[in-house]
């Protein structure tokens, strides 16, 4: 071959890697979404926040210390936003921007435990029914039918009534005794629960009706030829390819239930010894009559920077990961 033959690429076009594996590929269209990389910033800013106020309550806990955020400072009530205070301080005098910081924690152990639940639960029912078929999909079929005629808010009272002993007592003394030994307030128990609960139903119709789909292909097919065991089939050609369902769908439910616990709190069913923008909402909104309207504006600001970021992020993900948006 002359030096003249050999081939040359163009000027000016990309060198593009035939090779180039399936993640860089997913992470490039992913960089491309416009608005990607600034919501994943944020999002990663609430849990860095969350990270830190969950390793600050943890020393308070180990050294008995009460949190510097649930402090009073009654000479300060309902300072206006200043110098001191950049979002101004609550009717005890407690600073509103540390207690918005803090209640990220909340939210987002919220989000990652009832998406965590809400995932595990729609997977293995949805492959369950989908792969097997016959009674097992007729069973799954009537319970997510069950389930989506429930209320999540019916659901988080139900459970809510259960930790304060006003249903079954002697059930409810073993679920305190549960929330103690897992350090976990019962009122977060009761939202992880009723969210987690009933948030799978969506997902498991979803994963039911694609393995349906994935299990006549023919590598399927041919996995199963080759004396493959249902576990191998299910763990190694079903279930990867159904991950990113379940990661588009883990963002979105991750936001659904962040503004479901600000709503349950905010009602009073939620959390109560720990900072939530629900429960801020809840005691700003008594102030707005006399002017005071930095708590709830503070608290209602952080929600909906940090849900905005989540849809955004779910959105550029949705189309990263969707095989049929590569061109």
């Amino acid at each position: 071959m002359t030096p003249d033959s050999s081939p040359q690429l163009s000027a000016g076009a990309p060198a593009v890697s035939p090779r180039e594996s399936l993640f860089r590929q997913t992470f490039r269209r992913f960089l491309a979404q416009k608005f990607a990389v600034p919501a994943l910033t944020v999002f990663l800013l609430f849990f860095a926040a969350a990270l830190i106020a969950e390793g600050y309550a943890a020393w308070c806990t180990v050294h008995r210390q009460e949190p510097i955020y649930q402090v009073p400072h009654p000479e300060e009530r309902n300072m206006a936003p200043c110098a001191r205070h950049l979002l101004g301080t609550d009717y005890l005098g407690r600073d509103v921007l540390l207690r918005a910081a803090a209640a990220s924690r909340t939210a987002i152990k919220v989000g990652v435990i009832a998406s965590l639940l809400s995932a595990l639960l729609g997977v293995a029912l949805g492959v369950a029914a989908g792969y097997f078929g016959g009674w097992i999909d007729d069973a799954v079929v009537w319970i997510y039918s069950t389930f989506a005629s429930m209320p999540t808010l019916l659901f988080i009272l139900a459970f809510a009534l259960l930790v304060k002993g006003f249903l079954f007592p002697p059930l409810a003394a073993g679920f305190q005794a549960v929330c103690r030994a897992l350090n976990t307030e019962p009122g977060m128990m009761a939202v992880y629960l009723g969210i987690g609960l009933t948030g799978w139903v969506s997902l498991c119709r979803v994963i039911r009706a694609e393995t349906m789909r994935l299990r006549t292909m023919q590598y399927v097919t041919a996995a199963r030829s080759l004396g493959a065991g249902h576990g191998r089939i299910i763990f190694h050609h079903i279930v990867p390819n159904l991950m990113h369902l379940v990661i588009i769908y883990f963002t979105m439910r991750f936001a659904f239930a962040v503004m479901t616990e600000v709503i349950v709190s905010y009602l009073g069913l939620g959390v109560q010894f720990e900072p939530s923008w629900g429960a801020m909402i809840s005691d700003g909104q008594g102030q707005l009559w006399r002017g005071i309207w930095w708590e709830a504006a503070s608290a209602t600001g952080f929600l909906f920077v940090l849900v905005l970021s989540l849809n955004i992020l779910g959105d550029a993900l949705r189309d990263a990961l969707d095989p049929r948006l590569k061109n």
